[in-house]
C-alpha cells in the first residue's frame, strides 16, 4: 500500500480520482493536511480543518456499483476497529447508513464515489476538533481521550498519519474479507455495533417524512422500517434519526 501526503488540496477524493485517469497504480492513499474544497454525502461541505484527518482511498474495483456502495459499511467498521486502537472512554457506534458515533456524536464522515475500474474511498474524522452548527452533533477523537493518556514522552495520540496507517491495514483487510465472503459478514459485523436497530426511527428523503421501527440492515444494503400500519419500507438512501435525535 503507497502513500502520498499533500499540505493541502482541494479534495482528496478529486485528486485519487485524477490520479487513476492518469494510470496511477492502485491501491493508493492519498492524504492532506487540509482540504480548501472538501465534500461529504449528498453533496453537502465537509469542514476541512487543519489537525484532523482528510484522506481517500483508490482502490481497483470491476464490481457492480451496487456492490461498490456496499464499501461504505466495510469502511464504517474499519473505522471503528481503528477508534478502538486508542484508550477511548466510550465505545464506537454506527449508524445507518455510513456515521460512527462517539457519544452519540458524529465523529467521521465517508464518501464513495465509483469510477470505471476503481473506487475512491473518501474519509473524513475529526481528531483534535470538530464543526459547530452541523446538522447532527459532532465530536473529536481527543475529546474521548482521558488527559492522562496524553500525557508523558509516549502520548496515546500522536496525529493523523499514525491513525491512517491503522486504518489502512484494517480497512484493506475488511475489503479483502467482503471480496472473498460477500457481504454476509460484513452485515454481521456492522450489525454488532450499529445503533438504534431495532428502535423508532424517522427518515427523511427529499419529497417525503416518515417514521416506523427500523428493523434490520438487508443484504443489499438498505435499511428496513416497518411502519405503524405494517407497511415496510426499503430505505436505500435518505437522512434517517432515531428516537430522542433531532
Amino acid at each position: 500500500m503507497r502513500f502520498l501526503e499533500f499540505d493541502s488540496l482541494a479534495s482528496t477524493n478529486e485528486t485519487a480520482a485524477e490520479l487513476f485517469r492518469n494510470g496511477e497504480d492502485m491501491p493508493l492513499w492519498v492524504r492532506a493536511d487540509s482540504q480548501t474544497s472538501g465534500r461529504g454525502r449528498r453533496g453537502r461541505a465537509w469542514t476541512s480543518k487543519s489537525g484532523n484527518l482528510f484522506a481517500s482511498l483508490l482502490y481497483p474495483w470491476t464490481g457492480s456499483a451496487t456492490d461498490a456502495a456496499k464499501l461504505s459499511f466495510v469502511t464504517s467498521i474499519a473505522l471503528v476497529k481503528t477508534l478502538q486502537a486508542y484508550p477511548i472512554d466510550v465505545a464506537p457506534k454506527l449508524k445507518w447508513p455510513n456515521d460512527v458515533l462517539l457519544k452519540d456524536a458524529k465523529v467521521s464522515g465517508i464518501l464513495l464515489e465509483n469510477l470505471n475500474g476503481s473506487v475512491v474511498i473518501g474519509v473524513g474524522v475529526n481528531l483534535t476538533s470538530h464543526p459547530e452548527g452541523t446538522p447532527y452533533p459532532a465530536t473529536h477523537l481527543l475529546d474521548h481521550i482521558p488527559e492522562d493518556q496524553m500525557a508523558g514522552p509516549e502520548p496515546a495520540y500522536t496525529g493523523p498519519a499514525p491513525f491512517l496507517a491503522i486504518l489502512s491495514r484494517h480497512l484493506d483487510d475488511l475489503i479483502k474479507l467482503y471480496l472473498k465472503d460477500g457481504f454476509d459478514p460484513i452485515r454481521r459485523a456492522w450489525l454488532e455495533h450499529a445503533t438504534g436497530i431495532p428502535g423508532t426511527v424517522t427518515v427523511r428523503l427529499t419529497n417525503e417524512s416518515f417514521s416506523g421501527q427500523a428493523t434490520d440492515l438487508l443484504e443489499n444494503g438498505a435499511l428496513r422500517v416497518v411502519l405503524p400500519n405494517g407497511t415496510i419500507r426499503d430505505v436505500h438512501a435518505g437522512d434517517v434519526f432515531f428516537e430522542g435525535q433531532s
